[in-house]
């Protein structure tokens, strides 16, 4: 005689606001109040690699008393779920992380977005800035919010890697880029590789840094790398416990 019924599918669960929630590829993903969460058939913990810098980190984790703005997205194209929220000392959205669920990683970044509508009718994302007007993603290098294009300063960062879980000391006397300028609108694209080395690990990075590949430079433990279009080696010398690659354009 039942028609209907109810099953429990998760307890003990949250989210943070009522724009928090998302469903990429048929799997539902959202920001709880201090965790992330998916559905892909059971309600399970969201493995984060960055939950400290959401949620517990005093400048960057998400400002409680304004949980109502954070906003969640998708941007299909490059297989990624987005957060944007109101850091801790913001009133208003400024800082996002993002969920690649083909890669399985997670990045950060600090922008402010209010709302988001993903391409599919359309050919490229529309977001709602603060600046009281839309803007396409993922099309050209510029930073187009304000009246005047700006360049848009992108740079990735590793983790902090070691050598045979940190009891040696790793070298670096020559770096051979496997970089492409596909797609750059520049006439003479470049990038800026550093190498951030730390004595100890959670020491902090070595000071000062010095220039590498340049002839009688005076060495340091950290070394900055202007890598060209047709760079092909660069001699250099960095040494410690642990390092950290940084690519910026």
């Amino acid at each position: 005689p039942l028609v209907w019924g109810a099953q429990l599918l998760g307890d003990n669960i949250s989210i943070i606001g009522p724009n928090a929630i998302i469903i990429a590829s048929g799997v539902v993903y959202w920001m709880g109040v201090d965790k992330f969460y998916v559905y892909d058939g059971r309600t399970q913990t969201l493995p984060c690699d960055l939950r400290q810098f959401v949620f517990t980190d005093s400048d960057t984790k998400v400002n409680f008393n304004q949980p109502q703005q954070v906003y969640c997205s998708t941007n299909e194209g490059f297989n990624e779920v987005w957060w944007f929220y109101p850091s801790q000392n913001s009133t208003v959205n400024d800082t996002y992380v993002v969920y690649n669920y083909v890669e399985k990683i997670w990045y950060y970044g600090f922008l402010g977005r209010t709302a988001w509508l993903d391409s599919g009718l359309i050919p490229n994302p529309v977001a709602a800035t603060y600046s009281k007007n839309l803007v396409n993603h993922e099309i050209g290098v510029n930073d187009a919010t304000l009246a005047v294009s700006q360049p848009i300063e992108a740079y990735i960062s590793s983790a902090e890697f070691d050598i045979e879980d940190g009891y040696k000391v790793g070298f670096i006397w020559r770096v051979l880029p496997d970089i492409t300028f596909r797609g750059s609108t520049s006439s003479n694209p470049s990038v800026v590789m550093t190498l951030k080395p730390m004595q100890n690990s959670g020491s902090g990075y070595n000071d000062p840094e010095s220039l590498g590949g340049v002839n009688n430079a005076s060495i340091a433990r950290s070394a900055i790398l202007p890598i060209e279009q047709f760079t092909g080696q660069i001699n250099t010398r960095v040494r410690g416990r642990q390092m950290v690659m940084e690519v910026r354009s």
